[in-house]
């Protein structure tokens, strides 16, 4: 069998006229010979009244801090609703199509609830179902541990739900549809002239992903990775070919191997704020390791990490930031905090021993008179610390210096 998963997002089924287009999508697929599994995230988004966050809302409006593992059973629900209607949907079309829960689609997760990891999927019930020649319609975002409980696998779980079936059962292309036509150079609301990628590495989106592009979800891309499992993402509105994300060295339209270009794209990520330790004594490394498991213990993520004699600088989310101030002091240090910073990344695997990347972002930035208050960088990303006025300024001026506007 020739096994293709496609997974569409809350968007493509918030509507009739819209999940028409989805039945289209399916419909197309095996035509051409595949046996689709669909995946489904839940309608719409907050407001909506279907939208997980309109349900945990909902919830919350009762009680705030409601114990996690409701949470899970409430924010099941927008799945079920969605892949149901979608079922719905092809069997009026005159399909065979068939609701699972992912439970009941085989993924049993751990019991870490709302953001559970995946420890196996049994594809023993989606291939009985495919060899019948009926479509299952999986709800995304789910699991079950293996003692029945309900779970969630966290936000972008739905991607992550359509990677774990596509590897399990060895599928052709896993291919991710959303509102967007694929995979830009920069987000477009601040780069007018943003280009959809044709290609690109699983290990550059990685990378994009958690420098703040909202793509799709790294632990997706990762599960791909493992299976060498193209996957593409690309329009439910449109007939566009989208973005595949292979392992494969390919050219794009313009005849460019993908490995020889040195940068792929540019993100941002906003709502950042700088802590900043000075360290009067040479006990600095001593210090750091005692900051950071501080940080830790506190379930305080850091980022843009620099340790220096001295000194101690990394980043939190701002709304974070006056608890791992407080965590710091108890340790006997002062925390200096800048609030209204962003993290501006260039993302590109051919930056590998490429001479001349770091003075080309510097000078990019310096030209625009953008202030550079920290650096991070490795083989396949340049990452800096600036204030969050200063953003749609440095992705413009680091698209047009890395060669992305052309």
């Amino acid at each position: 069998m020739r096994i293709i998963v496609q997974k569409f997002g809350g968007t493509s089924v918030a509507s009739p006229e819209k999940r028409a287009m989805v039945l289209g999508k399916i419909e197309k697929a095996r035509e051409q010979g595949f046996y689709p599994v669909v995946v489904v995230s839940a309608m719409g988004r907050k407001g909506e009244p279907y939208a997980t966050d309109t349900l945990l809302g909902l919830t919350k409006s009762v009680y705030k801090n409601i114990a996690v593992r409701e949470l899970d059973q409430i924010m099941y629900c927008g799945e079920i609703i969605s892949a149901v209607v979608m079922t719905a949907t092809l069997q009026n079309a005159g399909l065979e199509a068939v609701m699972l829960t992912g439970g009941q689609a085989g993924i049993i997760t751990d019991d870490n609830f709302t953001s559970a990891r995946i420890l196996k999927v049994d594809p023993t019930r989606l291939i009985t179902l495919l060899k019948m020649r009926k479509v299952p319609i999986v709800c995304g975002f789910q699991g079950m541990t293996a003692d029945g409980e309900f779970t969630t696998l966290g936000r972008g779980g739905s991607d992550t739900t359509a990677s774990a079936l596509g590897a399990a059962l060895n599928a052709e292309l896993v291919e991710i549809y959303t509102d967007v036509d694929g995979i830009m150079t920069a987000d477009p609301r601040i780069v007018n002239n943003a280009k959809i990628l044709d290609c690109i590495s699983y290990g550059e989106v990685c990378q994009l992903a958690h420098q703040g592009a909202k793509v799709i979800h790294p632990r997706a891309v990762e599960i791909a990775m493992q299976k060498n499992i193209p996957l593409v993402v690309k329009s439910t509105f449109s007939d566009t070919p989208g973005t595949l994300i292979t392992n494969i060295a390919k050219e794009d339209t313009r005849g460019n191997a993908v490995a020889d270009r040195v940068a792929t794209g540019v993100t941002y990520v906003n709502g950042l704020a700088q802590i900043k330790i000075e360290i009067v004594t040479d006990q600095s490394y001593n210090a750091s390791s005692k900051v950071f498991r501080a940080m830790a213990d506190a379930g305080i993520s850091v980022d843009l990490i620099n340790v220096h004699p001295g000194q101690i600088m990394f980043t939190v989310s701002e709304e974070i930031a006056e608890k791992a101030g407080t965590r710091i002091q108890d340790l006997g240090y002062k925390a200096g905090i800048l609030y209204n910073c962003a993290k501006v990344s260039v993302v590109g695997g051919g930056m590998r021993e490429v001479p001349g990347v770091m003075a080309t972002f510097v000078e990019a930035l310096s030209a625009n008179n953008i202030t550079i208050l920290q650096t991070v960088d490795s083989h396949t990303s340049i990452s800096v610390l600036i204030h969050k006025e200063d953003v749609e300024d440095a992705v413009t001026a680091l698209h047009a210096k890395f060669g992305l506007d052309s």
